[in-house]
C-alpha cells in the first residue's frame, strides 16, 4: 500500500467504526425502549448502547486526529496546531453564515475591499470588469485572443487562502527579457485558459487551486471594447486610452459605451445578484472599472429588481483624466446616468482628512480628495439615497487606500439591517 493512500484508508476506517457505533446505538436504544415498556429486559440492550456510544466517541476523536495529521502533511513547515485546526473550523462555520454579498467593479479598489470582506463572510461573489486593454493584460488579450486577466487575478488573490510565497509568485512582475512588464499570475491564468479552452473554466480552476473564498466571475465572456464620449464631442476608444486622451483634451466624460453592443452576463452572476443580501458597486475607477459592468445587457434591471440593497462606494481620490474635480454627488450621478435614477439605496463616502505630506504626491499627479459638496447630502437624501459618512482612509507606504476592514464592517451592518 502506498503512503499516499494510507491516510485516506485510515480515515475511512475510523468513519466506518463511527457508523457501526451509530448502528449499535440505534439498535440498543430501540430495543432498550421496547423492553422498558413491554418486557423489562435491559441487560443486552445496555451493552449495545454503551458499546455504540464508545465507538462513536472513539471514531470522532480518531477522525479528528486523522484530519489534523492530513492538514499537517499538506503545509510547508508542518507546524499547524490543534488550536489552528479549531480556529479554521470555527471561522468556516461562522463565515459560512455571513450575508451573501455581490461586489461589482475592478481594479485595485475592488481587490482591497475583498481582502477585508472575506473576514466577515465567505458568501462573496465578485463580478469583475474585462474591458481592460492596457499593460500586461492588454498584451495577452492581443496576442492570445483571451479576455484580460489582470483585474480578475487581483480579485482572486485578494480572496485566496494560500501561502505567502505562492501569493508573491503570482504577483511577481518580470523586469527583463521578452516577458518584461508581464505578471506571472496573468501568465498562469493564460495557461489555464489554454488548458481548459475556456476563460470561465480557467478562472474557476485557478480559484480552486488557490482555495478562494467565494467566487470571482468575469462581467461577460464577450471581447468588449470600451468607448468614452466627451462633452466636447470627441470619442475615445479603449479603456487604457480614456484617461490619457481625456487628460490631453481637458474635457469631462459625458457617457461611456461598449462594442459590441450585445454582451451578456454569466448565468452564475445573474443568479448571485438575485440571491444577494447586499449588492456593492465599487470602489474603483468610475468610468473604466465600475460603470462598464452596468453596460452588459439586462444587468441594470437584474440588479434593480434584486432583493438586496444597492450600495455605491465612492473613491477616496479623484482620477486624472477621468473624474477631475468630481465630488461625491458627481460620482453618484455618473452611476445613475448609466443605470436609472432610483438605482441606489446607499452611498458610502470617506470624510477623513488626509495628511498634507501624503497628498503632495497625488496632487502632483493631478489627483485630489473626493469631497462632499455643500448640498450633496441633501440632494442624495431627496432622491431616497442614504449617505453613510465615515473615516475610511488607510495609508500604507504613502499609498492612499480604503480601510478594508472598516468598510467591510459597514457593509455587513447594512446587509444585516435590511435582513430584519
Amino acid at each position: 500500500m502506498s503512503k499516499k493512500h494510507r491516510p485516506k484508508l485510515i480515515l475511512m476506517g475510523w468513519i466506518f467504526l463511527g457508523i457501526l457505533g451509530i448502528i449499535l446505538l440505534s439498535i440498543g436504544l430501540s430495543s432498550f425502549m421496547y423492553n422498558i415498556v413491554v418486557k423489562y429486559r435491559i441487560s443486552a440492550e445496555i451493552t449495545f448502547v454503551a458499546v455504540g456510544v464508545f465507538l462513536i466517541l472513539f471514531s470522532i476523536k480518531k477522525s479528528f486526529y486523522s484530519i489534523a495529521n492530513g492538514v499537517k502533511r499538506t503545509t510547508i513547515n508542518g507546524d499547524i496546531s490543534r488550536n489552528d485546526i479549531s480556529d479554521i473550523i470555527y471561522r468556516e462555520k461562522v463565515l459560512s453564515r455571513g450575508p451573501k454579498v455581490v461586489v461589482i467593479g475592478g481594479g485595485t479598489g475592488l481587490s482591497v475591499l475583498l481582502r477585508g470582506l472575506k473576514e466577515y463572510t465567505s458568501n462573496i461573489t465578485a463580478i469583475v470588469t474585462v474591458a481592460d486593454d492596457g499593460g500586461g493584460s492588454g498584451v495577452l488579450r492581443e496576442d492570445l485572443g483571451m479576455l484580460p486577466p489582470g483585474d480578475i487575478r487581483s480579485c482572486i488573490l485578494a480572496l485566496a487562502n494560500t501561502e505567502p510565497t505562492m501569493e508573491k509568485l503570482l504577483q511577481y512582475r518580470f523586469n527583463e527579457g521578452l516577458l518584461k512588464g508581464q505578471n506571472f499570475g496573468n501568465l498562469f491564468i493564460a495557461a489555464m485558459n489554454e488548458i481548459y479552452g475556456s476563460f470561465e473554466m480557467a478562472i474557476k480552476e485557478t480559484s480552486n487551486v488557490l482555495a478562494v473564498t467565494g467566487k470571482v466571475l468575469p462581467m461577460t465572456l464577450e471581447d468588449v471594447i470600451l468607448y468614452a464620449e466627451l462633452e466636447n464631442g470627441h470619442t475615445i476608444k479603449g479603456e487604457s486610452e480614456i484617461p490619457l486622451k481625456n487628460k490631453e483634451l481637458s474635457s469631462k466624460i459625458s457617457r461611456i459605451y461598449m462594442e459590441p453592443k450585445v454582451s451578456y452576463p454569466l448565468t452564475e452572476a445573474v443568479e448571485a445578484i438575485k440571491d444577494a443580501d447586499l449588492i456593492v458597486l465599487g470602489p474603483g475607477s468610475l468610468y473604466t472599472s465600475v460603470i462598464p459592468n452596468l453596460l452588459v445587457n439586462n444587468i441594470v434591471d437584474t440588479i434593480y429588481e434584486a432583493k438586496g440593497p444597492k450600495v455605491y462606494i465612492t473613491n477616496v481620490m479623484t482620477q486624472p483624466g477621468e473624474t477631475d474635480g468630481y465630488t461625491v454627488l458627481d460620482h453618484v450621478n455618473g452611476i445613475l446616468k448609466h443605470s436609472r435614477d432610483d438605482f441606489l439605496d446607499y452611498v458610502i463616502a470617506n470624510v477623513e482628512k488626509i495628511p498634507e505630506e501624503t497628498l503632495e504626491k497625488y496632487i502632483f499627479d493631478g489627483s485630489e480628495t473626493v469631497v462632499l459638496g455643500d448640498n450633496d447630502e441633501e440632494i442624495l437624501n431627496s432622491r431616497g439615497i442614504e449617505l453613510i459618512k465615515e473615516n475610511l482612509v488607510d495609508i500604507k507606504k504613502d499609498y492612499i487606500r480604503h480601510d478594508s476592514l472598516s468598510l467591510s464592517q459597514i457593509l455587513i451592518e447594512v446587509a444585516k439591517k435590511k435582513a430584519f
